[in-house]
């Protein structure tokens, strides 16, 4: 490099305390036009730039979405993350305008590090600062897609309840006007006699489980009886009867000539609006559940510190990933002995949320997963296994470093399981192990029963 070239560079901060400008020699000054890409999002480390003119612009790849993480433009600098960390490059550097940099590679960047402290200083204080507001970027997009899974799946569980009650909901009408139409035939037709055993016969019903063959079977059965009664639609009739285990025979005896058809149809649209009723009923203490399992999973209207029960955090994580669990057998072994602990809940509900998913991806939604709790040396332990294909040695190495992930650009931070253990480390005072081998990952979560 010519002393033109390196008198230019000492003009720059980072470069301005230099007193001996060799160190420099070894790199090259480079041209790149608006537009081109000098370094694609999950590239090895290879160069460090400093831009002397023109105008960088570096992006991440959130799923579909490009985010802008800053632009560099004279005198700043490029590449130094990726090099000091020895990983993949988290963003997509191009020239925004025409560009005029300097460029070192990784070994001469390193032995500038090491001749040159100043440079270092710099480049150090400058890192740190990047991370930070990347990491912290990165953590708010952790949360985001922690709410969005906890959304998706809560939406999905609440569809079902609704769904069933807006259905019951519109045949209620229905089936209370049919109640009355037959109420009002059957005025001068029953005996007070008769009407007690209706109302008894609707009130003491004995449903039993019956496989579908045999209920088929048995409502052709009543279906048959009916017609040969002269009871027009008795097919629409069977189905209740059969459900609720209702002697046919005998009730249609107790009821001689025109009487029998309504008093069946009385009997078959009460036993229809209890079902409904049951049915509504059901839809939306479920629906309740979920919304206790929301604030019980973000620990709504309680303060950030609290008596927690590591049990019931589990449970609402389980219930906010239910959609992703359809084909996944979860086994609990639990010791319900174990104390309450004084924790964030909210953050420690976003630790299981991170491993069991991660668990989920690793089984492929076919799997086993395996959740325990007990208790070992005065800390509660929380065991997440999978029978996944497990971690590799290689990337075992590196699992909890920043920005290191497994998963496809756009896919993943690669933040989850280092926000993980950063809160149950530094915010609770515990840590998390992990071991895996083939068939058997397993993470377990440490937490002292007393901060």
């Amino acid at each position: 490099m010519d002393q033109a070239a390196l008198q230019e560079l000492r003009t720059l901060p980072l470069f301005a305390g230099l007193s001996d400008p060799s160190c420099l020699e070894a790199g090259e000054i480079v041209q790149f036009e608006a537009g081109k890409v000098l370094v694609t999002e999950g590239d090895p480390p290879e160069f460090f730039h400093v831009v002397l003119d023109g105008e960088l612009r570096a992006t991440r790849n959130y799923g579909d979405q490009t985010v802008l993480l800053g632009l560099a433009k004279r005198g700043t600098f490029v590449g130094e993350i990726t090099l000091l960390l020895d990983s993949s490059s988290n963003a997509t550097i191009r020239a925004l305008k025409p560009c005029r940099l300097f460029r070192l590679s990784k070994d001469h960047f390193w032995q500038m590090l090491g001749t040159c402290p100043t440079v270092a200083q710099q480049i150090f204080r400058e890192m740190a600062t990047r991370v930070r507001n990347l990491e912290g970027y990165s953590q708010q997009r952790e949360r985001l897609a922690s709410l969005g899974t906890m959304a998706a799946g809560l939406a999905h569980e609440l569809n079902n309840p609704a769904t069933a009650a807006r259905r019951a909901t519109a045949h209620l009408g229905e089936v209370v006007e049919n109640l009355q139409s037959f109420a009002c035939k059957l005025h001068h037709l029953l005996s007070p006699e008769q009407w007690e055993l209706l109302i008894d016969t609707s009130e003491s019903t004995a449903p039993v489980a019956l496989d579908s063959i045999t209920r088929s079977d048995r409502e052709e059965e009543v279906a048959n009886l009916l017609e040969r009664q002269g009871v027009a639609d008795g097919w629409k009739l069977a189905p209740a009867f059969v459900s609720a285990s209702i002697d046919v025979p005998t009730l249609a005896g107790k009821f001689p000539g025109e009487s029998l058809a309504p008093a069946l149809g009385w009997l078959e649209a009460t036993l229809s609006l209890n079902a409904l009723l049951k049915e509504i009923d059901g839809s939306t203490t479920r629906i309740s559940e979920l919304v206790k399992a929301v604030k019980s999973y973000s620990h709504m209207d309680k303060s950030p510190m609290q008596e927690v029960d590591i049990h019931e955090g589990i449970e609402s994580t389980l219930l906010m990933l239910g959609h992703k669990l359809k084909g996944v057998t979860v086994t609990r072994k639990f010791d319900r002995a174990i104390p309450h602990i004084m924790a964030y809940g909210g953050e420690l509900n976003q630790v299981w949320t991170n491993l069991i998913d991660n668990a989920i991806d690793a089984v492929k939604g076919t799997g086993k997963i395996c959740i325990a709790t007990f208790l070992d040396d005065d800390q509660v332990v929380v065991e997440i296994a999978d029978n996944g294909p497990g971690i590799p040695p290689e990337v075992q190495l590196h699992i909890f470093e920043p920005f290191y992930t497994t998963k496809g650009v756009g896919s993943g931070t690669g933040l989850g399981l280092m926000i993980s253990n950063r809160i149950v480390a530094d915010r609770h005072g515990g840590e998390i192990e992990f071991e895996s081998e083939p068939g058997d990952t397993r993470f377990k979560v440490r937490l002292p029963i007393r901060q």
